[in-house]
């Protein structure tokens, strides 16, 4: 038999549980990492002597606020993430008892560009994406409401295609991504950023007033996962999506992706960090669940053991990109090491 050491929270826990308790883990969040969690759950159930967890997306956010709600069998144990939580997380879930959470990073990820695979091809840039589908650009050197109808309009290399864009909703972690490492850097690279802070705004409002989008028809935000970006792109052969690089790697038949500053996204670009939008992927463990919940500590190990996350495991199969430092990962696991305040 395998011991435990009982922390107070763990004890709190359990004092509050009914004698019987919850035997099944449950999983929620990010719709990127839904599908890498999906296949460890499976495994997990088909290998060890426990159910198999019940895994959920509804976008990395909502992910970590459910984690965030409380202590006990009728709060979740993991929230699944594409992009690093933050520090109003971490106050919500001081607020409400959930003083210690284990960030695992167990991969990288890159979000790609892609349009129908017998459309043009697209080689696009920061500024490109920019200057389609902000809601302010810099024209001849004043910033106006974004004119541009079509691709070429802005970049003769482009194609003369009607712009449509689906964008990540707010609600995803692609979202963060999006904004920070295309969007605000293509507000950098057109002038655009210069004029607003020229105008009198700091940066941080800057960089807002960079993030916000078009609502004239041209982009679209979708709030779904990527197989309804996959939906909408079929029905409207125009235009171009956001997805993660395991998405696109498994939809090749249907996309056709672009380049980002000359950089053809797959897997090796993706860790050698050569392409330029890439993220780490995260799913964040309630320190007090483990020991309450069965099966909890083994999961996670699971998840992050070579045989699944490692460079030759089913996860990197699907489109993960494994990380290099998953050996440390792997000891933070085991040791249960809570994250430390947020850098």
């Amino acid at each position: 038999m395998k011991s435990f050491h009982l922390t107070v929270s763990v004890l709190a826990f359990a004092a509050a549980m009914p004698a019987a308790a919850r035997d099944q883990i449950q999983v929620t969040g990010s719709s990127t990492v839904l599908p890498y969690a999906t296949i460890v759950a499976e495994a997990f159930g088909e290998n060890f002597d426990f159910p198999t967890p019940v895994v959920e997306g509804g976008g990395s956010g909502a992910g970590r606020k459910k984690l965030c709600e409380g202590v006990g069998e009728t709060t979740v144990d993991i929230a699944n993430s594409s992009s690093r939580i933050s520090q109003s997380d971490i106050d919500l879930c001081a607020q409400n008892g959930v003083a210690e959470i284990m960030e695992v990073r167990f991969g990288y990820d890159g979000i790609v560009f892609a349009s129908d695979v017998n459309g043009p091809e697209f080689a696009l840039t920061p500024a490109d994406l920019y200057n389609a589908v902000a809601e302010t650009v810099l024209k001849d050197g004043a910033l106006v409401a974004n004119p541009h109808a079509q691709w070429a309009e802005f970049n003769p290399n482009l194609p003369a295609q009607d712009i449509l864009v689906f964008s990540p909703g707010t609600k995803h972690g692609t979202r963060e991504v999006y904004d920070t490492k295309v969007i605000v850097a293509g507000c950098e690279e057109t002038g655009a950023m210069k004029a607003f802070m020229d105008g009198g705004m700091d940066e941080d409002a800057a960089e807002a007033a960079c993030m916000k989008l078009r609502t004239d028809g041209r982009n679209v935000d979708i709030d779904g996962d990527y197989t309804e970006t996959l939906a909408r792109l079929d029905a409207d052969k125009n235009a171009i999506g956001v997805f993660g690089l395991s998405f696109y790697q498994n939809n090749t038949d249907k996309l056709r992706v672009a380049t980002m500053n000359g950089v053809v996204p797959s897997a090796e670009t993706v860790a050698s960090g050569e392409y330029p939008v890439s993220r780490p992927l995260y799913f964040y463990v309630k320190k007090a669940h483990i020991g309450v919940i069965p099966g909890l500590k083994e999961y996670i190990e699971f998840f992050v053991s070579d045989d699944m996350a490692g460079p030759d495991g089913p996860l990197a199969e699907y489109g993960l990109v494994s990380d290099p430092e998953l050996a440390a990962t792997q000891e933070m696991v085991a040791a249960e090491t809570p994250m430390g305040p947020l850098e």
